[in-house]
């Protein structure tokens, strides 16, 4: 049995930027039968995932409204393979030499939620076919 690698993504608030990607992942990669799994958290955690976020992923499909924002811990990075940032400083989480993306260019969901799911979503495509790639070459 293959063990799930698990990536995290990081906004300032875990509520949006990271929160879409971390659900898109998840969705992808079971709908595919890929072993991935996907965390989200914020240095910042807002105490509810904002009503765009919520009706923007509802209409892909996808249902976060029991979703509670998470603080960032150290502890909760050191379980990850791979870790994403949408423009958050990780330097103070005790990241040692694991796979880090920052992902600051996404546009803000605030602004327009089509938008930023268009970028979140191709990338993490992206990375979903990168490490897919990768575990088949493991796996030989």
């Amino acid at each position: 049995m293959t063990v799930a690698r698990k990536i995290a993504f990081v906004c300032l608030h875990g509520s949006a930027k990271s929160l879409i990607a971390a659900e898109y992942l998840n969705r992808s990669a079971h709908e595919r039968g890929l072993p991935m799994t996907a965390t989200t958290a914020g240095p910042e955690p807002d105490e509810a995932v904002p009503s765009n976020v919520i009706d923007g992923l509802l209409g892909h499909g996808i249902d976060a409204r029991a979703r509670v924002p998470e603080r960032l811990t150290a502890p909760g990075l050191a379980s990850a393979d791979q870790i994403v940032s949408f423009g958050c400083d990780l330097d103070d989480y005790g990241i040692d030499g694991r796979p880090i993306e920052r992902w600051d260019e996404c546009p803000a969901v605030s602004d327009d939620f089509e938008i930023a799911w268009s970028f979140i979503t191709g990338r993490v495509t992206q990375l979903i076919d990168r490490l897919a790639i990768e575990e088949a070459a493991d796996a030989r």
